[in-house]
């Protein structure tokens, strides 16, 4: 069902779903007992993908002394304020997050949480991600090289790395769903390579492969890790991950702002995954990721928001449309299509999570993560091509659907009452600040 190069189906259409799948696509279907739902005059895309975030960020919007800070500077300012969050901020930061993706038009998303502090568990990201009903990828993020061994965290925030790979193995046990219907997989996820140790990266990728799950962290983020990795190990980014087994289509990596030519041959030889962040790339000064030179040369690319500690938004057509004009700003007007931009957003996002041959597409045998978007209103008004979302769009999702069900109905969250999370939100902010 299929267009030219690979683009969604376009024009007026019916979508036949039943039992959370995409059955059916064509002009005037016989409705027959089911349930109709109106898109007259809107855009219907595949739901986006989200593929980095650190949800739990989302309490640690524009802090004083990180708001004009590089990626090293702005982490030093924030990790105290981190080490006094606990279960109830880990869960209501990340319902908040999740909202936020939600009413842009997001129906699958990764997560990355890596600290642990005062008894917060994965299990609430986990819980949190049940209640708002988007379609979760959570990883069981690490640290366990503190400041008293030469890392950047705090001791306080780091973890026995013994330890570590327990919990990884109790987590996936616990939830990790393999089948193609899944709204939860697990993945495994040391923070970085400053903050770990290799021993901890290679165990991480023996267990990862063991338990048929995915793996993910940060490469390559700006000039001061990829200095960091020559000064410590002796190698570039991609060496030190091939070297520890950290290439292959069971892993996508956060930034990669810094890859050279030979990294990124690498990562499209070995179908190694990339999660784009460039609104978070530009606020923290990390660079312009070379993302066409990426796909051009086959890495899978993704879209990610990044947390909102240095993203300060968790919206995914924004930072698509950010994406596209930055790749345009280095490389030329022609260097990025709004077409193009989405397909990133959608098919190759999902083919970066390991669900290419289930989400992210509008074709039969496809889960039903559905965006609908309304083109009636200002912002789409005088122009002609209202599929242009990345131009002249709405930037907040009419409706929403994610394995059929609705998460927004009418621009609004109807799985959650999101007044009730902002104002708890806002309480723990107080105190937080306090």
């Amino acid at each position: 069902m299929d267009g030219p190069e690979g683009a969604e189906p376009e024009g007026v259409m019916d979508i036949r779903i039943r039992d959370g799948e995409i059955v059916e696509l064509g002009e005037a279907l016989e409705p027959g007992a089911a349930r109709v739902e109106d898109a007259t005059g809107c855009v219907v895309t595949p739901g986006l993908v989200n593929t980095h975030h650190h949800l739990f960020q989302s309490l640690t919007r524009a802090v004083p002394g990180a708001q004009d800070a590089t990626l090293f500077e702005w982490l030093q300012t924030l990790y105290p304020i981190w080490a006094r969050f606990g279960p109830e901020e880990i869960f209501t930061s990340t319902q908040l997050g999740l909202c936020e993706l939600a009413l842009s038009g997001c129906s699958m998303t990764s997560d990355h949480l890596y600290l642990y502090p005062n008894g917060a568990r994965l299990d609430d990201s986990i819980a949190a991600a049940v209640e708002v009903g988007l379609r979760f990828h959570p990883t069981r993020g690490a640290m366990s090289i503190g400041e008293s061994a030469g890392g950047l965290p705090p001791d306080s925030l780091v973890e026995d790395e013994r330890a570590i790979l327990e919990d990884c193995i109790r987590v996936v046990d616990a939830f990790h769903d393999a089948s193609p219907a899944s709204m939860l997989r697990v993945g495994i996820a040391p923070c970085s390579p400053f903050s770990v140790s290799r021993e901890l990266m290679r165990d991480a990728a023996l267990l990862a492969r063991d338990k048929g799950v995915m793996l993910h962290t940060h490469l390559a983020e700006n000039d001061e890790d990829v200095a960091y990795s020559l000064e410590t190990f002796g190698c570039r980014p991609g060496d030190y991950a091939r070297d520890l087994g950290w290439v292959g289509p069971d892993v996508w990596h956060a930034h990669c702002v810094k890859l050279d030519e030979t990294e990124i041959d690498l990562f499209a030889a070995t179908r190694t995954g990339v999660a784009h962040c460039p609104c978070s790339n530009c606020r923290l000064g990390s660079g312009i990721a070379p993302v066409r030179a990426m796909l051009d040369a086959g890495v899978r690319v993704g879209l990610g928001v990044d947390g909102s500690a240095s993203s300060d938004q968790a919206d995914m057509l924004a930072e698509a449309r950010m994406a596209m004009l930055l790749q345009r700003v280095s490389r030329g007007a022609e260097a990025m299509s709004s077409r193009e931009i989405v397909r990133l957003a959608t098919r190759i996002g999902a083919d970066v999570l390991g669900r290419g041959g289930e989400c992210g597409r509008i074709s039969p045998g496809y889960r039903a993560d559905i965006a609908v978007w309304d083109v009636g209103g200002h912002e789409s008004a005088g122009s002609w091509d209202p599929a242009a979302l990345v131009l002249a769009g709405p930037r907040r999702v009419r409706d929403l659907f994610v394995e059929g069900r609705a998460v927004v109905s009418e621009f609004e969250m109807v799985t959650v009452q999101l007044a009730q999370i902002v104002s708890n939100s806002r309480k723990l902010v107080r105190t937080l600040a306090s």
